[in-house]
């Protein structure tokens, strides 16, 4: 597998997601060395960034149902130390979380520094989801928010802009931020819920709710295209990841995470002074003279 050029599936100028492939030409068994090469350079990142301790890193990860979020997540991460990373998972919110504003139950779980964190579903669910089904909005008890028709086009801007200073300020403060939307094809979801439906042992995958936001396919299309363009910035990029192959995507997440860390020159495990070699080394005899 070729390495993988940054701008290749960075979001740098306006995209048409009806344009992008959702399959690359890479081989499964190509995808699996890459990845295993891959994740295990990242590990040794992880180290390097916890030692360093001046820098966290946030990876979102955005995609349509059956997209393959969750064994993504389990792949590309698999060589890390557990204690150095956390999972969320954002479902509906709850009662608590709906008394403050969206972004309220993000801004919580953002990553300590020296630690890394992964939001499979993302506050992007607040322009993507809440667009296709606007009644979400009225249960945020928002001023001025008493019907759908009160939801303009300029909420909307508004929540954009919201977003790029969240992402600004965390970026500001130490927090590197990642943004991956897992491009799948119709054809191909339709694939995987019918394999959820036919294979006994994946029938526990499935959901109603696969299917019926199907329906919604091409309007979440476009509501992604468009939090995609107007909220890839360079301090918080959006990739857009073929992902018809879960093997390619996996090794195309990982590499970029390799890539990008390793342009942060500044991060390197620190460096004894020559008092603290001289301690290390009485230490040293001492334990061996016992």
């Amino acid at each position: 597998m070729e390495p993988v050029s940054l701008n290749n599936l960075k979001v740098i100028k306006p995209i048409r997601i009806s344009d992008l492939p959702t399959k690359l030409d890479i081989k499964n068994k190509e995808a699996k060395r890459h990845l295993k090469e891959t994740r295990k350079a990242l590990a040794q990142i992880q180290e390097k960034i916890y030692a360093f301790g001046k820098y966290s890193v946030l990876i979102c990860i955005q995609g349509m149902d059956t997209a393959g979020k969750d064994s993504l997540i389990r792949e590309v991460f698999k060589r890390f130390n557990a204690s150095g990373i956390k999972v969320h998972s954002f479902k509906v919110p709850s009662e608590e979380e709906r008394d403050h504003d969206y972004l309220w139950r993000h801004y919580l779980v953002l990553p300590r520094v020296g630690m890394f964190s992964v939001f499979n579903r993302t506050h992007y669910e607040n322009v993507l989801v809440a667009r296709v089904h606007p009644d979400i909005v009225l249960q945020e008890n928002l001023p001025n928010i008493d019907n759908v028709e009160d939801i303009t086009p300029d909420f909307w801007e508004s929540r954009f802009e919201q977003i790029r200073n969240f992402e600004k300020h965390i970026t500001e403060n130490g927090t590197i931020v990642f943004k991956f939307f897992l491009h799948v094809s119709k054809k191909e979801q339709k694939n995987r819920i019918l394999r959820r439906l036919e294979k006994k042992k994946h029938n526990w995958k499935f959901s109603s709710n696969d299917v019926e936001e199907r329906q919604f396919w091409d309007e979440y299309q476009q509501h992604y295209e468009e939090a995609i363009n107007k909220t890839s910035t360079e301090y918080a990029p959006w990739y857009v990841i073929p992902s018809d192959s879960k093997h390619t995507a996996r090794a195309l997440v990982a590499s970029i995470l390799l890539k990008r860390l390793k342009l942060f020159s500044d991060i390197r495990k620190p460096e004894l002074d020559k008092e603290e070699k001289q301690e290390l080394k009485e230490y040293r005899q001492e334990l061996k003279n016992e």
